[in-house]
């Protein structure tokens, strides 16, 4: 997928930026930690019938950070949408994974309105319960401006270690996935900008304004996911206007990596559906 890749200078960042297909246009954001690559098996699906665009959050992937301190939730979103803006994108379907659906949630309530909507799958829309709620973050904080945090984790780093972490997802991957994660946790400037955005990350205020999303919203769960429980999606649901669900047995966080087609199929239902106001 590197021919449909460039770099595209929006302030404060030089984001990495990947398009192909024709039609109505699909955004993919990623979730903390990933990368367009994790979209390496559904972006040539959808972009037979689509305009697709994938898009490496800041100093993650491809993606140059130009301000260590914008890796927040509110920050990225406003960034994002200001490079979308400056590029003449206008999404008529968002498709978020895990925290990118958070992000997705966010550019709505930004001014964002895609017609048909936002894809969750396996949404980060809920916080670590009880000790972990505040000791998660407490450490990403504290490794975060730790120096060298960052190069020690990338050098100690194993195909085993990373096979281990994917599995604790849920997930199976074959060896191109885990070699593309193993790349990805080899690269310091990744790290420390997932480390960055743990440590930053707000997702309270967000949490609380989910009933006033107008947004029609379509979550996606895998019921093996182990890194996000799939109640926070149940929860989710419950709580926003226009959210329908979908439960698929068997699949894990990254259930579109272990099967993009049938992920692809539900998205581009959404954008057979007959689109909201």
């Amino acid at each position: 997928m590197a021919a449909l890749s460039r770099q595209v200078l929006s302030r404060p960042h030089r984001w990495h930026v990947q398009a192909a297909g024709e039609g109505p246009t699909i955004l993919l954001i990623h979730g903390a930690g990933g990368a367009t690559q994790s979209f390496r098996h559904l972006f040539p699906i959808l972009s037979r019938t689509a305009h697709v665009v994938a898009i490496d959050l800041p100093g993650q992937g491809f993606t140059q950070l130009g301000a260590r301190t914008r890796c927040g939730l509110d920050p990225m979103a406003e960034d994002l949408l200001a490079l979308l803006r400056q590029e003449g994108i206008t999404p008529d379907l968002i498709v978020g994974h895990s925290a990118g659906a958070a992000i997705a949630l966010r550019l709505t309530e930004l001014g964002l309105r895609p017609q048909h909507g936002v894809v969750a799958i396996n949404a980060a829309l809920g916080n670590f319960k009880g000790v972990a709620g505040w000791l998660f973050p407490a450490m990403a904080k504290v490794l975060a401006i730790t120096p060298f945090s960052a190069e020690f984790f990338s050098a100690t780093t194993t195909p085993s270690s990373v096979r281990n972490l994917i599995n604790g997802t849920g997930s199976t991957l074959g060896p191109d996935g885990i070699d593309h994660y193993l790349r990805l946790a080899r690269d310091p400037g990744h790290v420390g900008a997932t480390l960055a955005m743990m440590a930053q990350w707000e997702l309270d205020p967000l949490l609380a304004r989910l009933p006033d999303i107008a947004a029609h919203v379509h979550l996606i769960v895998g019921e093996n996911d182990t890194a996000v429980p799939p109640q926070t999606s149940l929860d989710a649901a419950g709580l926003l206007s226009q959210a329908v669900l979908t439960r698929l047995p068997r699949l894990g966080h990254l259930a579109h990596e272990e099967d993009a087609t049938t992920i692809a199929a539900l998205i581009t239902n959404e954008m057979d559906r007959q689109s909201f106001p």
